[in-house]
């Protein structure tokens, strides 16, 4: 499945509440990044900011974050979404991973995370801003 996530400058929570208060349904997910582990270091100025959040709608999942300094390149308006997968598994993460970041840019390699997926993200030769995400098995 793919899905579009969304980066904003600072108001990822008003224009989140603004598009569930259109399509309806409730959050999967919404964390600030005060929610990070210690070690993230995000300025105290961000910490109310949006990491992650994602509302279904339909079929698919619209997901945001705010940028913060030192977490990704600087915003621009052309670069300011991503395109999400949804990872079938670890291996089906790496197959796509390692095809579609050949020739492009690693921004973050296949990794274990505090909220519990396997995630990478990279920009394909193409200049496209993609991200891999598979929820790991719990127990």
């Amino acid at each position: 499945m793919l899905n579009t996530y969304l980066t904003y400058d600072g108001n990822a929570r008003e224009a989140f509440d603004f598009y569930k208060s259109v399509f309806g349904g409730e959050y999967m997910a919404f964390m600030t990044y005060a929610d990070g582990p210690d070690d993230m270091q995000v300025a105290d100025e961000y910490k109310d900011k949006v990491m992650h959040v994602s509302l279904p709608i339909g079929e698919s999942v619209l997901m945001a974050s705010d940028h913060v300094p030192g977490f990704g390149p600087p915003l621009t308006s052309g670069n300011n979404f991503s395109i999400s997968i949804a990872g079938q598994s670890r291996e089906h993460c790496d197959d796509l991973f390692a095809k579609l970041s050949e020739g492009g840019e690693v921004k973050m390699p296949m990794q274990d995370t505090f909220w519990g997926a396997y995630f990478g993200m990279w920009t394909d030769r193409f200049g496209i801003n993609w991200m891999i995400n598979y929820d790991l098995p719990q127990g």
